[in-house]
């Protein structure tokens, strides 16, 4: 008898040994339910058959899957490439709308004092489409009257500088760094020759105004007329005479070019009506400008 119930013990032994191998399993890969199956009597339950050689068990756990989702951070989009956060050029609808109001905020501007003394804000005009571009430094005693860049003396010199190279004054857009006049007595705004250069409080208002309008019409070139201008325009700028004679590229701090432009420093035609003897000088920086458009101008 005592053998015979040895015997039974024995073979329900293994029985139950054969029936964890799978039980193991469930417990490794999921304590949780492990814990309540063992608190519970558990069924016997018929050893399971041997796997083939050469293949695996695959065991999946949605709901775990789903939690570890969750969990995961959210996944971020990839950054725009150069190429599609460059902008883009507009068409000339666009750079009309967009610069008439630019022009309307230039005129209500009061962020530096000459927003107080002046008679009329001077946006700039021209060929919103044009591969030429003219900056002067700042209007004087006629525009402020006008409401136009470069209609007094230096302006009648800009406008024959411009058909000697080919071109005409609706063919090109003029500008200026500061966008209202300069004065050496604002309390008289009434008196001739009451001009002077824009400090560097005023050029730093308004450069945000000269680099939006460059960047609109983006022209082939920007033809900088004065130091003023052009040390405004152009980094590391030193003395005019040291940047004359050559092309640079143009880099604005407020705007991104939506292709490359160049500039090139001249004199400004006031200064040419003082000096005349830089007319000839002058003159060959402009044609530096033809040769890149290929303008047949009146060559001297």
């Amino acid at each position: 008898m005592a053998q015979d119930s040895l015997r039974r013990l024995a073979s329900d032994l293994k029985t139950f040994l054969a029936a964890q191998d799978e039980d193991e399993f469930i417990t490794a890969a999921a304590p949780s339910r492990a814990a309540a199956v063992v608190s519970e009597p558990a069924p016997a339950k018929k050893p399971l058959p041997k796997m083939p050689e050469g293949e695996t068990l695959t065991v999946e756990f949605p709901r775990a899957a789903a939690r570890l989702q969750e969990a995961a951070p959210a996944k971020t989009p990839a950054p725009a490439t150069s190429e599609s956060a460059s902008p883009q050029l507009m068409t000339t609808a666009q750079k009309t709308a967009a610069l008439a109001e630019l022009a309307d905020t230039i005129k209500s501007c009061t962020r530096c004092p000459l927003g107080s003394t002046r008679l009329n804000a001077v946006p700039g005009e021209g060929n919103v489409d044009a591969d030429v571009m003219f900056v002067g430094e700042g209007p004087g005693f006629d525009e402020d009257r006008q409401g136009r860049p470069f209609v007094g003396r230096a302006g009648q010199l800009l406008d024959k500088m411009i058909v000697a190279m080919g071109l005409t004054r609706e063919q090109v857009f003029i500008a200026n760094i500061a966008k209202c006049h300069p004065m050496t007595d604002p309390l008289h705004p009434e008196k001739h020759g009451n001009d002077r250069a824009p400090n560097a409080e005023e050029i730093a208002c308004c450069r945000k105004y000269i680099e939006k309008q460059i960047s609109i019409i983006c022209p082939k070139y920007v033809v900088a007329l004065g130091g003023v201008a052009a040390k405004a325009l152009i980094a590391d700028a030193k003395s005019l005479g040291a940047l004359r004679g050559k092309f640079y590229d143009l880099h604005l701090d407020s705007v991104t070019l939506p292709r490359p432009v160049k500039i090139l420093a001249t004199f400004h035609p006031a200064a040419l009506l003082r000096n005349p003897g830089w007319k000839k000088d002058a003159w060959v920086d402009l044609q530096m400008v033809m040769d890149e458009l290929g303008l047949k101008g009146a060559r001297k």
